[in-house]
């Protein structure tokens, strides 16, 4: 009997919400609110020229759904075979329980393990690192993987800074047991004196936030730290699964900001061609985008079977990682 000691990605899927909001329409609502910015601004400096919102009392389990099902969809699996499900959000429907399990129940399924794992932008390199290593382990033969995010729930609208950069999406892989080695190796990483810099500095106590419950960002000090970190999991990654950076076919960075994303190919000498970047349409969505981009050059036919292909994450706590895979 052939042993399945390696995970494999067999489905990607990915969802936006309806409501498109370009850079006009953030300009105009912004200026409503006496805050200045504009187009050129913003696309000069992130490379975002739109994203999307979802509608009141959608959340993100409900985006989570639509890209779960276009993922199990894409893998050829039903529901029903799921033996694990994680979802990476900094943006939970509640505070319990996890929106793992309320999205078990929309995907109309129970008994598997089902949990969120939080490192923000970092999410969903997170999840899939740790679902591969449960595969590997047996202990799940067949898992979900999503990054989902509302993130407009809690932007400060009286911040250009912030509030321009993030969007709402979900995105999500179906990871499967196989013989053949699918994702190569991982590399993960985190250093909490780095917590200010970007942080949600509130909570809940006593039927009342404590604290500030809308995004704070260092703008300035998130960039430099992370175009350092990114270059260095990268080559963390290639030399754990024995690659260089020659044998890279893409780059699908977590999508915040293109000169970051340009930062890092150039680093790792790769054509700007073979960088994954989706970050015009829909912005920073957090633990979202790393699978939104991912599903995006699938199912537009860039990724191919056979293609090695790099994932990175950066974001709060301050959290970072790559993963490395032959898809």
């Amino acid at each position: 009997m052939t042993s399945l000691c390696h995970a494999r990605i067999a489905g990607t899927g990915s969802f936006l919400p309806p409501r498109r909001l370009t850079n006009g329409d953030m300009v105009a609502m912004l200026a409503r609110r006496g805050v200045e910015t504009s187009d050129q601004w913003i696309v000069e400096r992130t490379g975002i020229r739109a994203r999307h919102f979802a509608d009141t009392g959608v959340t993100s389990s409900d985006l989570a759904l639509q890209a779960a099902q276009q993922a199990l969809e894409a893998a050829g699996r039903r529901a029903e075979e799921l033996d694990l499900i994680i979802v990476a959000t900094s943006t939970p429907d509640m505070v319990f329980p996890s929106t793992a399990c309320i999205l078990q129940r929309k995907l109309g399924v129970h008994g598997c393990p089902a949990f969120d794992l939080q490192a923000v932008c970092s999410g969903f390199v997170y999840a899939l690192a740790v679902a591969d290593s449960m595969v590997r382990a047996g202990s799940a033969r067949c898992a979900l993987v999503v990054g989902a995010e509302v993130f407009s729930r809690i932007l400060d609208f009286d911040d250009r800074t912030t509030c321009v950069l993030f969007g709402d999406g979900a995105g999500a892989v179906v990871l499967e047991a196989s013989p053949v080695p699918g994702i190569l190796a991982s590399e993960l990483h985190a250093d909490g004196r780095h917590l200010e810099i970007l942080c949600t500095p509130g909570t809940v106590s006593g039927g009342r936030v404590l604290g500030d419950p809308l995004l704070k960002m260092d703008g300035p000090a998130v960039f430099k730290l992370a175009v350092g970190v990114l270059e260095s999991a990268a080559r963390a990654v290639l030399a754990k699964a024995g690659r260089t950076e020659a044998d890279l076919d893409w780059l699908v960075p977590h999508q915040a900001n293109i000169r970051i994303m340009h930062s890092t190919a150039r680093k790792l000498r790769l054509p700007a061609d073979k960088l994954v970047a989706t970050v015009a349409e829909h912005g920073n969505t957090s633990a979202a985008s790393v699978p939104l981009a991912l599903d995006v050059a699938v199912r537009s036919g860039r990724i191919r079977r056979g293609d090695t292909v790099m994932l990175e994450g950066v974001g709060g706590g301050f959290t970072w990682g790559a993963v490395l895979l032959d898809y």
